[in-house]
């Protein structure tokens, strides 16, 4: 069974099973799915898992491993991998199987982050492979940075509405 943190606001329609342990002050939004029914999914606080993302792992190979303050965009894939803190992984991105995103990496909309890749701390990755484009500017800084406490005060509507 899932263990989910206090404050965490998870969507009606959001799905979370298996072997799930979750922070505090995350979300989880509409037609997500964090499935930890063939391996474990932790996940830190303050994570945002945004409309139809995919988290999984892969049995006996592969837990998926989530930092705090991670922003996981809309419809991304995040597979059998570890995301570190203060990691955003944008719209549509997926990241495969034992990759390692680390601390303040930017993984831009569309990319795909093969299996055993290592992005570096405080790069911007893009493409298909992802690579490496260009050290994060202040304008992404601050993307990375504000998400997650935006997240925060989005699911807080939702949850005082019910």
């Amino acid at each position: 069974m899932p263990i989910i943190g206090k404050n965490c606001f998870l969507a009606d329609n959001a799905t979370i099973v298996g072997q799930v342990t979750m922070g505090d002050n995350c979300s989880v939004w509409f037609n997500a799915v964090v499935r930890g029914d063939v391996n474990s999914i932790t996940i830190g606080h303050t994570t945002n898992i945004q409309d139809g993302a995919v988290i999984h792992c892969t049995y006996q190979r592969a837990a998926t491993v989530i930092g705090n303050r991670v922003s996981i965009g809309h419809n991304a894939i995040i597979h059998g991998c570890t995301l570190e803190d203060d990691v955003l992984v944008g719209m549509g991105a997926i990241v495969m199987d034992h990759a390692v995103v680390q601390q303040g990496a930017f993984i831009a909309a569309g990319a795909i982050v093969l299996e055993n890749t290592t992005c570096e701390a405080g790069y911007l990755y893009a493409g298909i492979p992802a690579k490496k484009i260009k050290p994060i500017d202040d304008k992404l800084r601050d993307i990375l940075q504000r998400t997650p406490g935006n997240y925060v005060m989005y699911s807080r509507w939702f949850m005082e509405a019910s």
